[in-house]
């Protein structure tokens, strides 16, 4: 065992002292020693139930003749950090998740892991350390918040974001809001639509690193916390049969796992995400397979934002099985590959029913032909840029108007909020991007006042930063090469029209080439506004967010 090398021979007497010392008994040392990775914390809602779901964790991997061995990861809220200064360090968490996990399990001898996130960093963020340690690991998310009601209709987070605009617009009295305040957010959980925390977390199951259900059972379900004591069974029979985490996450994993994204209609977040965890796993994921597997991919659920169904629907309507096993009608799917189940994709799928057709669309019958997410490339986004297809209005799959441009988040805001915003605009954000900002914020706060204004079917709103899963309408991230090293979009101007053509791929500005070289010409770098901390280091290493924004040390020159 790994953990041999901690607590067995003579020359480990201290470090048996040790354990000693933290009450561990014989019988436990001879064990194998499981790795239970906590996010919980008090400030994340989707965390606040995860000492429940790692106490379960506990039980199960003592009754499967496990150790079980807690250790924290942090988190943060992307909803209370939105719209501020705090966005910055949002993204950048997953760097930080993945290495002190790495730490943790080397520097102790873990034989094996159970990782307990929910929320929108944790969920990739360990699933980077699973495929950089390679040790048998398994995942239990804290699961789904139910959605909010108000006035007889489900709501959730987006819905509250939105209703700022409302506000704003003088739509919706301060009253309406305070009633959304009370009741939209109703449980713990990971906020109740397809945002990014529920996306990865349906993921885990797509890619055969989490068990049925980790993705969708509610965070208040009973079945939750069974999971979670199945999970910690299941360490112990991946640890027996040496299944490891790059036994499951191979390249045909990954084409798994975008297929289901596809169908499901995930957060643009998920193009982020997959590439990095893919790298960590020794597989090259490029962001065009993107595409070509959107045009054989129906999308099949059109859950909030996208729609009006939440997670609990789609539980109660199969779940991620389900959708994989319309998938698997038309042969989308690689289903020989192995598991944390222990089973194949086969026979985690098998039986496994769409149990309501209107929130699962079954094969032949679906929301759209092709996939939920789309890349568009052009003169603004050589390199690539994202979007949630299946969260754009009809009338705006394609697009033309003037830029509206803006050199950070806050000042778009308030664009939009003072009503400058007016519709057939394009409104550029830059400067958000993973090195530009540092840290590539969401971009909720001016999606969500644009919607909430009544624009979201008019109004376009490209940027180098991302979109949270909760944004929809024509919002386009991603674009790369940032603004910050010289991309495209720093050379945009105000009034350029901007061409979105959504179901050919494109995004241009009507701009000459010679006159984006004059441009170029006179464009200058801007100087950084982090210059000091975590964040500086992070801008410094950061690469491009269309190959996931993975972390690179610096050429020395």
């Amino acid at each position: 065992m790994r953990s041999d090398s901690v607590k067995t021979g003579t020359q480990q007497a201290p470090h048996r002292s040790l354990f000693n010392a933290l009450g561990y008994t014989k019988e436990e040392r001879e064990r194998p020693l499981i790795g239970i990775v906590s996010s919980y914390n008090e400030i994340v809602p989707g965390h606040m139930n995860l000492d429940k779901i790692v106490e379960a964790v506990k039980m199960g991997v003592a009754m499967a003749g496990g150790t079980p061995v807690v250790f924290p990861a942090i988190a943060v809220c992307d909803g209370i950090a939105m719209g501020h200064v705090g966005m910055k360090y949002s993204l950048v968490t997953r760097d930080l998740i993945a290495d002190s996990t790495e730490c943790m399990a080397l520097a102790h001898g873990f034989d094996g892991l159970v990782c307990v996130p929910n929320c929108d960093k944790n969920v990739p963020g360990l699933l980077m350390a699973a495929a950089r340690l390679n040790i048998p690991t398994v995942f239990v998310s804290g699961g789904p918040m139910l959605a909010g009601h108000v006035h007889g209709r489900k709501r959730s987070l987006s819905s509250m974001f939105e209703a700022v605009g409302s506000v704003a617009a003088g739509t919706m009295s301060k009253e309406e809001l305070e009633e959304y305040e009370e009741k939209v957010c109703p449980t713990c959980g990971s906020c109740s639509g397809m945002y990014t925390a529920n996306s990865m977390n349906c993921l885990t199951e797509a890619i055969g690193m989490g068990l049925r259900g980790n993705g969708t059972i509610p965070a208040v379900y009973s079945e939750r916390i069974r999971l979670a004591k199945h999970a910690g069974m299941k360490i112990m029979e991946l640890l027996e049969k040496d299944i490891k985490p790059r036994d499951i996450m191979t390249e045909k994993a990954f084409m798994n796992a975008l297929v289901v994204d596809m169908a499901l209609g995930c957060s643009t977040n998920s193009m982020l995400h997959l590439p990095a965890i893919a790298h960590e796993a020794g597989v090259d994921i490029d962001l065009d397979i993107a595409n070509e597997l959107s045009e054989k991919t129906p999308n099949l659920c059109h859950l909030a934002p996208a729609g009006p169904t939440y997670m609990e629907d789609l539980n109660e309507a199969g779940g991620v099985y389900a959708v994989m096993n319309e998938l698997d009608k038309k042969g989308l799917l690689d289903t020989d590959l192995i598991t944390a189940t222990g089973k194949t994709i086969a026979e985690n799928i098998k039986g496994c029913v769409n149990r309501d057709p209107e929130v699962i669309r079954p094969i032949d019958n679906p929301y759209s032909k092709t996939g939920g997410i789309a890349v568009l490339k052009g003169n603004i986004a050589p390199a690539g840029s994202v979007v949630k297809r299946s969260a754009v209005a009809p009338e705006m799959m394609e697009h033309t108007g003037p830029a509206r441009v803006y050199d950070c988040e806050e000042d778009a805001i308030e664009a939009i909020k003072n009503g400058k915003i007016v519709a057939g605009d394009v409104v550029v954000i830059r400067y958000e991007g993973p090195k530009g900002g540092p840290g590539m914020r969401e971009m909720l706060n001016p999606t969500s006042a644009i919607a909430g204004m009544g624009l979201g079917s008019s109004v376009a709103l490209i940027t180098d930063g991302r979109f949270s899963g909760a944004s929809r309408g024509a919002s386009i991230g991603h674009v790369s090469p940032e603004a910050a090293v010289g991309g495209p979009i720093a050379l945009i101007q105000e009034g350029d029209m901007i061409e979105i053509n959504i179901p050919a791929n494109t995004l241009n500005a009507k701009v000459s080439e010679e006159e984006m070289a004059k441009r170029r010409e006179n464009w200058t770098p801007r100087e950084p506004g982090v210059t000091t901390g975590y964040l500086s280091r992070y801008r410094a290493m950061v690469t491009s967010g269309t190959n996931g924004a993975i972390l690179q040390v610096p050429e020395t020159k």
